[in-house]
């Protein structure tokens, strides 16, 4: 069990100017961690980075702006990060709700299939070689430090249809959405078994059902508290008891059955080489670096 303590980590969250994302950063600051913060908007990861330091004393944040609508600029995003000395935990927060009409991204793609999927996928695949080396780094005979991937996914899951995953004959915002938070989960089991010797956890978790966050208050009645979803999300960033977790989906605190289709083996690689061929960025193979 690892005794690492959140101001001895860093770690990237995505989509942290609001909702979920925000809250998490203000509760991780407080605890010292150094903390690398994703937005699109510059202005916004900037007086956020203000209200942070002024509540908490933290100076050991830093703001990265990318828009997930755009495939180049992911990779550019984890192209910067790729180079960093450390990185100890990557939290897969940002993404889009339901939406009411359909959208594309800078890329021609399904907007939420990119911004809720293919940026989790793009940025676990190509910042797996720099976790797995500050897991290495960081390791001891008698504790192992794992890093963690944690991705915030949804108890709102829908089987792909891998015929039209792009949903080109025929869109729904619910079947985008859901299909997006399933294919999550389904890359999280993946990476989670590539990773299980090299001191990376992955998980996924559904934090809480309709928090008072701008892509549900638009469509929804709130039924949870902010906190309660980033308490549950902040377990599995930091909490030592389930630092050897891996592989796993979190409805709030307690394991859960996902939808059958992401225990479908088959599934999950028609799920991996059409993500390689729509970003381009293959799904990381062994030998990696063991701890």
């Amino acid at each position: 069990m690892t005794t690492h303590e959140p101001h001895d980590q860093t770690i990237l969250i995505t989509g942290a100017t609001d909702g979920l994302g925000r809250a998490l950063a203000h509760r991780l600051a407080a605890q010292g961690a150094t903390l690398i913060l994703h937005g699109r908007n510059p202005a916004k990861g900037k007086a956020l980075l203000t209200e942070l330091h002024d509540r908490t004393g933290n100076d050991r944040l830093t703001f990265e702006q990318a828009d997930f609508a755009s495939i180049d600029q992911i990779r550019a995003l984890a192209d910067r990060l790729a180079g960093r000395d450390r990185l100890d935990v990557l939290v897969n927060n940002a993404g889009i709700g339901v939406e009411t009409a359909p959208q594309r991204s800078a890329d021609g793609l399904e907007l939420t299939f990119q911004v809720d999927y293919l940026a989790t996928y793009m940025l676990s695949c190509l910042l797996t070689p720099l976790l797995a080396r500050t897991a290495a780094t960081r390791s001891t005979t008698t504790h192992p430090a794992p890093a963690r991937i944690v991705n915030v996914s949804s108890a709102g899951q829908s089987p792909l249809d891998f015929d039209d995953v792009l949903l080109e004959r025929h869109w729904d915002g619910v079947q985008a959405y859901c299909q997006a938070k399933l294919a999550q989960i389904m890359l999280t089991f993946d990476h989670a078994e590539l990773l299980r010797d090299h001191g990376v956890t992955v998980n996924a978790l559904h934090p809480a059902s309709y928090m008072p966050t701008k892509i549900v208050t638009h469509l929804f009645t709130v039924q949870s508290t902010l906190e309660e979803g980033v308490t549950n999300t902040a377990r599995l960033v930091t909490d030592p008891t389930v630092a050897e977790v891996t592989g796993a989906y979190f409805n709030r605190a307690r394991p859960a059955r996902a939808h059958h289709q992401a225990y479908d083996a088959a599934a999950r690689t028609r799920l991996q080489e059409l993500s390689r061929h729509l970003t381009g960025v293959p799904f990381p193979t062994a030998p990696l670096q063991a701890v």
